[in-house]
């Protein structure tokens, strides 16, 4: 019962921090009006603290309220895309697992089967970092690194069959996705650093005020 009530909390203040996160853009998706925001750093490392079902669940909620918030209106194709991504993200960055390397290879493929996507499959080459990651995830960067390369790659996957685009502009892509990733990759990071050492704390003074002889008056 104890550990349910922490992981309520825990679920409860992440679950605000996304919504707030959601809130705060980082730069936008080309090809509609949807932004990337601050919950891309935050998002993906959900899983690693609720749990992976808990937290993939946990990030498609906070995504569906903030539709919900932002108003009916505001829902196109774009919106209901960007809602997967960061989902596997959440898986990747969980737990090593076979499915972090199936995934971005599944969505080379699959924008290779575009023609527009063969015509610039060098962009695809960005996912083979998700799968070279899987091998050396003990590092915390690289592992940030693997899962904003697999958001990435089933956005991308997603997005050239819902978009097309051209070949000029997702190659005009390839300079800004590499910075834009590393700093998401870092964003990711730190979010991790710093939910990790507020939880510590948390156990850390819970702990003293339980050790804590009374006071009488």
């Amino acid at each position: 019962m104890k550990n349910l009530k922490k992981q309520f909390i825990l679920t409860a203040i992440l679950t605000v921090l996304g919504l707030v996160a959601l809130q705060i853009p980082f730069t936008r998706l080309l090809g509609a009006n949807v932004r990337f925001t601050l919950f891309d750093f935050l998002a993906p490392t959900f899983g690693a603290f609720l749990g992976i079902l808990p937290g993939v669940i946990a990030v498609l909620l906070i995504q569906l309220v903030n539709i919900l918030l932002q108003g009916i209106a505001t829902i196109n194709l774009g919106s209901i895309l960007r809602l997967f991504p960061i989902l596997f993200a959440v898986l990747y960055f969980s737990k090593k697992r076979a499915v972090n390397v199936i995934v971005p290879m599944l969505a080379i493929v699959a924008f290779n089967l575009h023609p527009i996507g063969r015509s610039a499959w060098q962009y695809s080459l960005f996912w083979l970092i998700p799968i070279a990651a899987h091998f050396f995830r003990k590092n915390l960067f690289v592992r940030s690194l693997g899962a904003t390369f697999t958001a990435h790659a089933v956005g991308g996957a997603l997005w050239v069959w819902a978009f097309g685009l051209n070949r000029e502009m997702w190659l005009s892509l390839i300079p800004q996705v590499a910075m834009e990733r590393a700093v998401m990759a870092g964003g990711i990071t730190v979010s991790y650093l710093v939910i990790s050492k507020a939880i510590a704390f948390f156990k850390l003074y819970r702990g003293k005020i339980q050790l804590s002889p009374a006071k009488h008056s």
